[in-house]
């Protein structure tokens, strides 16, 4: 089970393992409230295409399209690998902090590591 939730929303028997996506700490969260097993800053979206984005809706193509190409890269792809071999071993819940859940990196990552995890046969 592949899980994602804002830090801000309290921590769930059935999250599993949560990992922190994002490359900087939730504002006002400390670690006991996020409950965190990891934070992968690796996988986040890098500073520029984050800033870039700024979460506008008519940018989401493109900006899918540029982390998916980011993800590719060294760093975020052993950040990935690690991710992937996480949701292999159990219930696996991604923690992000924007406000915007229906466009931000978190979904993208969910959906790569289902089309990985498909491609497995896990």
């Amino acid at each position: 089970m592949l899980k994602l939730k804002r830090a801000y929303e309290p921590a769930g028997p059935d999250d599993g393992c949560r990992v922190l996506v994002d490359r900087l700490w939730p504002r006002g969260v400390t670690k006991a409230q996020a409950h965190l097993d990891l934070w992968l800053k690796d996988v986040a979206p890098s500073t520029g295409l984050r800033q870039w984005f700024g979460h506008d809706p008519a940018k989401w193509d493109e900006f899918r399209r540029r982390y998916l190409a980011e993800l590719a890269e060294p760093g975020p792809a052993a950040a990935l690998a690690e991710l992937q071999r996480l949701a292999a071993d159990g219930p696996l819940t991604l923690v992000y902090s924007t406000r915007e859940e229906a466009r931000n990196h978190a979904i993208v990552l969910r959906e790569v590591l289902q089309r990985r995890r498909g491609q497995d046969g896990r």
